[in-house]
């Protein structure tokens, strides 16, 4: 995955006339901010997290989905009258509405959990272009492995919800400045997505090494120099990470269809560094 990495970024160095990709990335980010600024307020400065990262994601998995009576959950909008005859003419509650709005918020929760300050902070990463992909990625993966529990019916939604994300890296990278060549950039990114999703099943099979989980979060997240084992600096923080990865997975199995294919479920909070309940 990582000789792939080298030559998305060659190719964005290219276009950019830059040598530094995290420089390019940091400027990606910025120029996002700016864009998202005048649509949206300011988020409140975050305080630092302080983590004891062998203490973490050791608690029993459970299931991830919303209390009935969350304020987080998204629910289909009801009409009555008039109006439900006029939207279900226009294929409002069709299957492929549905879907397409239950892929919608799929990925907000995706997007919640990795433009949040916190999991930057718990896992000691720098938020740049490259990390908030793989990041992206990796959750994507979640659901998608999930949906695929569901045969053709969550494979369907996890058409959709590629969909949606696609679109999505195709703006983040287009707010970074990168128009020319935009299509050749996606097709690379394109690549590693699939490489990483190929590579995160792989070390989940039954007969894959006990570390292979490990090693795999380490080159396709926190390597950058194509390592193929976590250093002594960064081991705890990927021993951590591969902690969250299994339980996550587990927490989406437990995860209702309904919840799953509404999208109200929500990532374990890595806000809350105790991991006790959480009132969802």
């Amino acid at each position: 995955m990582l000789p792939r990495w080298s030559r998305a970024v060659r190719s964005l160095n290219s276009i950019t006339q830059r040598n530094d990709f995290h420089a390019i990335s940091r400027q990606s980010y910025a120029m996002a901010t700016a864009a998202a600024a005048s649509v949206e307020p300011a988020p409140r400065p975050t305080k630092q997290l302080v983590v004891s990262l062998d203490k973490m994601f050791w608690s029993k998995p459970a299931s991830l989905a919303l209390a009935p009576d969350s304020p987080l959950r998204v629910d289909e909008p009801k009409y009555e009258g008039i109006k439900h005859f006029i939207l279900k003419l226009m294929l409002f509650y069709s299957k492929q509405s549905k879907s397409i709005r239950g892929a919608n918020v799929i990925y907000k929760r995706v997007v919640s959990q990795v433009d949040k300050p916190a999991i930057y902070d718990v896992f000691n990463l720098e938020k740049t272009f490259r990390m908030t992909f793989s990041l992206l990625v990796l959750h994507m993966w979640f659901c998608l492995r999930r949906l695929k529990e569901e045969g053709k019916e969550g494979v369907e939604l996890g058409q959709y919800l590629y969909g949606i994300y696609n679109h999505d890296v195709e703006l983040r990278v287009s707010k970074a400045g990168v128009n020319l060549l935009l299509s050749k950039w996606m097709k690379e990114l394109e690549k590693i997505f699939y490489g990483n999703i190929v590579a995160f099943d792989a070390a989940l099979l039954p007969e894959a090494k006990q570390d292979e989980l490990q090693n795999v979060i380490w080159r396709n997240i926190f390597s950058d120099d194509g390592s193929s084992k976590p250093d002594d600096a960064a081991v705890r923080a990927v021993q951590a990470m591969t902690r969250y990865v299994r339980r996550e997975v587990s927490c989406l199995s437990l995860t209702d269809k309904e919840a799953m294919f509404s999208g109200n479920f929500m990532f374990t909070p890595l806000e809350n560094t105790s991991f006790g309940p959480v009132r969802r």
